[in-house]
């Protein structure tokens, strides 16, 4: 054994012993097990209907590359987007292969978490790291979800090993590897990037007894992360210039905080298992320094950061999509607790227990069983009704950036992407956007629209998510004395309305 790898195994504290003791096979196979059943948990949502923000990743894809170059100002990716396109072209764009094309870099982020785990911990330890990893319901969520988010997790997790192999390494190459890495963080999402500063001050301390490589890695790191970055550029400036507009979510709550960290409440079944593992005198608590500030800064950083900005400021963005860059992080402090409990059989006992409670939480609770909410249902009774006599359907944007925008017409309504489920679930029938809010853009396109219809006499329909009700309303309101108004349902949260002239002929109503 060289040096190198002695003082490996003294600073991750675990002995050399423990790293070559092998397991029977019938552990394995536990382990094995689990591991699985928690990543089948991916998988019951994979025939979901798309939902808006899915629909959007569609929309940046759909002129082809030079589409995605001409639409960069879009807050997303333009990485992500021309890989997305690329796996159309191959595998087509049927909804169960769409979420494919995420579950697999969420696979390898799996893998390379276990892989970064395993340099800090005992094997069974990291299996486990890996497990709560998978459980996560943000995981769960950004599994199957047509978006950036799983090539984030990959970046952030092959970032984290970089950065446990930089421990123990002099090169040159890997530290800018580790560079590019974690400006691929904030290439696939913007809002990651307060995990940034966590991996930098990682890899400070690190090198803290080796002063003249700590500059020399750091500065090529740095180098590599800036010209990496240039890219971004546009988009974080768009984003600066614009951060009003995409407000959609309410100021968080500290108890949203402690969920993403306990995993919804699953933290006590290790709380029982560290008290177990206490009462048992088998509870030992000999933690490595930075292995602790790794492990702690990456769950943290992130979370602390969105939280605050959040509560300080009208940018309410904590949500838990974009939680994700502490995930990695919170599975590796779980990692960390369980590697005090100084017993195999306790902690085989632990996953095993974890997986089972959390399978039976992800396979009976109805939070589990639904991927956010989807236009499908709602375009397609739309479609149904108006396609008989070609009825006009008028329809509130539930993009938050539709507020501040003169509302398109004709073939300027697709090119702007305003309303994005109809890049996929298509609707036949002449559309007329109206903005997320009551505003006064909505209330003056709403009253043209009610006045051009008027005169046609002519019926339509009126479709709306949640936050638009209130537009329903004034449609109604506005149309009082001239059409008679029926509500032909709510689907997944988006209500239908019809609007027949009175004395006119009626239309088809369901």
């Amino acid at each position: 054994m060289t040096e190198a790898q002695t003082e490996a195994f003294r600073g991750s504290g675990i002995s050399r012993t423990a790293r070559t003791m092998g397991y029977p096979k019938w552990v394995s196979a536990i382990y094995v097990l689990a591991l699985l059943t928690s990543l089948s948990t991916w998988f019951i949502l994979i025939r979901a209907p798309l939902w808006l923000d899915e629909t959007v990743s569609l929309f940046l894809i759909k002129g082809g590359f030079a589409g995605i170059m001409s639409r960069q100002v879009w807050p997303d990716a333009p990485a992500y987007s021309c890989l997305l396109w690329l796996w159309t072209k191959v595998m087509g764009t049927g909804e169960i292969m769409l979420r494919i094309s995420s579950v697999l870099p969420m696979l390898a982020a799996v893998y390379l978490l276990y892989l970064a785990a395993r340099k800090l911990f005992e094997r069974d330890v990291a299996i486990i790291a890996a497990i709560v990893f998978c459980l996560h319901p943000i995981i769960i969520f950004a599994a199957i979800d047509v978006r950036p988010y799983a090539f984030t997790a990959l970046a952030i997790n092959a970032t984290i090993l970089a950065l446990v192999h930089l421990r123990h390494n002099d090169s040159s190459w890997l530290a800018a590897l580790f560079g590019l890495l974690a400006a691929g963080i904030v290439e696939f999402q913007l809002l990651f990037a307060p995990l940034v500063p966590a991996l930098a001050l990682c890899f400070i301390f690190s090198k803290l007894n080796n002063r003249r490589t700590l500059w020399r890695q750091f500065s090529i790191a740095l180098v590599a992360f800036a010209v990496a970055c240039l890219p971004a550029i546009p988009r974080i400036e768009y984003m600066m210039h614009t951060s009003g507009t995409h407000v959609f979510s309410e100021a968080p709550r500290l108890v949203q905080l402690l969920s993403t960290i306990s995993i919804r409440g699953l933290g006590t079944v290790l709380v029982a298992f560290v008290l177990l593992a206490a009462f048992r005198k088998c509870l030992n608590v000999k933690p490595d320094g930075w292995t602790v500030l790794l492990c702690t800064s990456l769950a943290l950083f992130p979370l602390v950061i969105l939280f605050v900005v959040s509560v300080g400021s009208s940018v309410h963005v904590f949500v838990p999509r974009y939680r994700l860059g502490a995930v990695p992080g919170i599975a590796l402090c779980w990692a960390l607790v369980v590697s005090w409990i100084d017993s195999r059989t306790l902690r085989l006992l632990f996953a095993s227990a974890l997986v089972v409670v959390a399978a039976c939480v992800c396979f009976t609770s109805a939070s589990f069983h639904q991927h956010m909410y989807s236009w499908k249902d709602a375009l397609a009774v739309a479609e149904k009704n108006a396609s008989a006599d070609n009825a006009p359907v008028l329809i509130c944007s539930d993009i938050p950036e539709a507020d501040y925008m003169r509302m398109p017409v004709g073939a300027a309504i697709e090119e702007s992407g305003i309303l994005p489920p109809l890049i996929y679930y298509r609707l036949t029938a002449p559309v007329t956007p109206l903005p997320r809010s009551l505003n006064e853009e909505a209330m003056r396109a709403g009253s043209e629209f009610l006045q051009q219809q008027s005169q046609r006499h002519e019926r339509f329909l009126a479709l709306a998510f949640v936050e638009s009700y209130g537009t329903l309303e004034w449609l109604r309101s506005q149309a009082t004395g001239t059409y008679d108004v029926t509500q032909l349902g709510v689907f997944d949260g988006v209500k239908v309305l019809e609007f027949v002239p009175r004395g006119g002929r009626p239309g088809p109503s369901k």
